[in-house]
């Protein structure tokens, strides 16, 4: 491997990192901002959707520190982070598609899966 590669294959796992983080971010934002829409005092159904986003704002948030670390840890940790933030983020994508006005953030959590899938694939 020569030292353009190398050079080209880390600039472009710092950009899909920072993509990742920056999609991680965005639903954060979203997600919280929606679960503060739902009336606590509301169904339970209604009570679920709302801890579910502020579940997958915290997951985010978390996924966002990690990438966001100098000194990454090890690739098995990052993995396993990736693929938790990608799973509460479907979960909570199918439960804010179902509810009105929700379409927005189920979109903001499908774009942060995807991140989160498109990153574990740059990892070696």
């Amino acid at each position: 491997m020569t030292t353009t590669t190398s050079q080209q294959q880390l600039v472009q796992f710092l950009e899909d990192r920072f993509t990742c983080a920056q999609a991680c971010t965005d639903c954060a934002r979203a997600c919280a901002r929606r679960a503060s829409l739902v009336d606590p005092d509301g169904t339970r159904e209604q009570e679920l959707v709302r801890r579910r986003g502020i579940m997958c704002a915290e997951v985010c948030d978390a996924t966002c520190h990690v990438l966001s670390e100098q000194n990454l840890l090890d690739e098995a940790a990052i993995r396993a982070q990736l693929e938790w933030c990608r799973s509460v983020c479907l979960e909570c994508a199918h439960a804010f598609e179902a509810q009105p006005g929700g379409e927005a953030t189920a979109e903001a959590c499908r774009k942060c899966a995807r991140a989160c899938t498109d990153f574990m694939g740059t990892l070696t």
